[in-house]
């Protein structure tokens, strides 16, 4: 069953952040991990609001949590850390 990352963004810093996106993407990539949204209009109905918004589809649970974990991802978080608020989250498919 699929799993998904939301995760909703604020960047402070978008020199720094750039770098985390760069090397996120082949991380999410060797997870099996496709991005079906990445920005983009968005309205925020309930909650805090974020400026960005990203939606990344994974094949399943466990691999989606396995990508977060992993080296090259938790690598490329290192670069976000100070340059914005993140709000994120896995969740599973129905």
């Amino acid at each position: 069953m699929a799993a998904y990352w939301i995760v909703r963004i604020t960047v402070t810093d978008s020199e720094k952040y750039a770098e985390y996106a760069k090397r996120a993407g082949p991380a999410v990539e060797q997870y099996g991990g496709q991005y079906c949204a990445r920005g983009g209009t968005s309205v925020t109905k309930e909650g805090r609001d974020h400026a960005h918004n990203v939606l990344v589809e994974f094949p399943t649970y466990d691999e989606a949590v396995a990508c977060y974990d992993s080296p090259a991802y938790q690598d490329a978080l290192s670069y976000q850390v100070g340059a914005a608020d993140r709000d994120f989250c896995i969740v599973e498919g129905a």
